[in-house]
């Protein structure tokens, strides 16, 4: 067992995998669907509910089955090759490849807008350099990528926590607290329901990520101990965070002015401090943007280094030494050509939705007999109970308030099923579920 990462290299993998894009957006689409600074932090408290029950439960999948690979590890191991594909299918063409790409695309547009971009450099090559970049340091050099994540990482909440004091400071300062948003109707009703659902489902993709260190668990000595409470004190570390902050982004403005808006974290501090602090949260956000690039990065190829170890990808992907390189070198292609090739905002709502039902599907292998050491009727499965209660429901909901995002994430899934078939007979996988190891001996 490599003992490339400790529990703070873990932590920090998770806050860098949940802290991106998303906190800095949603809440300005949530503000203009529902009107109400109230309910939009209520999203997020309930999103950070159960995204930390989500951290419990990977925790104890981790302590039954203590290996790299995420998703695809677990429902591969507890039911079926088949349905570990589809899950380690949509993390590359979905959970890492578009947001990592996604992240990057951010990144660039913060640190450098089109109307500073000099003509001579073509848009989108900075977004690739930072992808490159964390392909070298997590394919190359795990341990040294895994120091320079740390460091990123402070220094992100540090300057975040530097966002909140300044907030406090101006909100305190104009003794008043903008009430200027279109008076909601608070009754509750199937159409409020409903668009709740949709914009939960938004957040619900701010909270990915609670789950990252499960994916380099197979390089963690004691990984069934200290996987659980990084993921834990990662993702309540973030909940805190993101209910600070979007207080901050729904309440600095006048609400007509922050509907809508992509920027909102960059137009709530223009309201706060003028341009210079402006400034100082965009440079901030390409901060946080440039850590999640680097911990998607250091997670993703193992999921595929993992599936090449069992026969599902091609032998080259698996880990050399202590690094995967080539399954680092293809996440880095992978996710340059998306930059290059679609705009990834219109995929946001079928991210999280696809994410969300992996998510669920792995958490759901905890109550099958071949992982639990427990009777269901034991208070441990009440947490996964109600993140899986939860992200069905919300899902559901999404559904019925855009079927085309479901149709998406059906056509993901059946392609996978396909890409598994091919990838058996080009690999002559034996049939069935015989190789699944007896988990009984890792179990506490």
């Amino acid at each position: 067992m490599t003992n490339n990462f400790g529990f703070w290299t873990l932590t920090f993998i998770v806050i860098a995998n949940m802290i991106g894009a998303g906190v800095f957006t949603t809440s300005g689409f949530a503000i203009q669907d529902l009107k109400s600074p109230e309910l939009v932090l209520l999203a997020w408290v309930v999103g950070g509910v159960i995204a930390a029950a989500g951290a419990f439960s990977y925790g104890m999948l981790i302590k039954a089955m203590p290996e790299s690979g995420g998703e695809y590890l677990f429902l591969s191991r507890a039911t079926h090759p088949l349905l570990g594909f589809i899950a380690g299918w949509v993390s590359l063409i979905a959970g890492f490849s578009g947001a990592i790409a996604f992240a990057a695309t951010a990144f660039e547009e913060y640190a450098m807008p089109e109307s500073l971009r000099p003509q001579w450099l073509p848009a989108g090559l900075l977004a690739i350099v930072s992808v490159v970049l964390a392909g070298l340091f997590h394919g190359m050099r795990p341990r040294a990528g895994a120091v320079l994540q740390n460091v990123t990482v402070v220094l992100k909440l540090i300057l975040l926590v530097t966002i909140l004091c300044f907030s406090a400071v101006a909100l305190s300062e104009e003794n008043e607290i903008s009430q200027s948003f279109i008076s909601p109707n608070m009754s509750l009703n199937w159409s409020m329901t409903v668009t709740f659902a949709a914009s939960l489902v938004w957040i619900s993709l701010s909270y990915s990520g609670f789950n990252a260190a499960v994916y380099i668990a197979g390089e963690v000595s004691g990984a069934k101990q200290l996987v659980p409470k990084a993921l834990l004190a990662g993702t309540l570390t973030v909940v805190i965070l993101y209910l600070l902050l979007n207080a901050v982004f729904v309440y600095a403005g006048p609400g007509e002015v922050i509907e809508g808006k992509a920027d909102v974290a960059a137009v709530a501090a223009r309201s706060l401090g003028g341009p210079a602090f402006e400034s100082f949260v965009r440079w901030t956000i390409a901060a946080c943007l440039l850590t999640s690039v680097f911990s998607m990065m250091m997670a993703a190829p193992r999921v595929y280094a993992k599936m090449a170890d069992d026969g599902l990808m091609p032998e080259a992907l698996s880990f050399q030494g202590e690094r995967p390189m080539v399954a680092t070198g293809t996440q880095v292609v992978l996710a340059a050509i998306l930059i290059y090739a679609t705009s990834l905002q219109g995929l946001l709502s079928y991210l999280g939705l696809t994410l969300s039902i992996s998510a669920a599907c792995s958490v759901l292998c905890l109550f099958l007999p071949s992982v639990r050491t427990k009777p269901l009727w034991h208070p441990i499965f009440l947490v996964p109970t109600v993140f899986i209660v939860c992200t069905v429901i919300t899902a559901g909901l999404m559904a019925a308030y855009n079927p085309w995002q479901l149709l998406g994430t059906s056509i993901t899934f059946v392609v996978g099923a396909l890409a598994y078939s091919i990838a058996r007979l080009i690999a002559k996988v034996s049939p069935g579920n015989q190789n699944v190891p007896d988990f009984a001996a890792n179990k506490d």
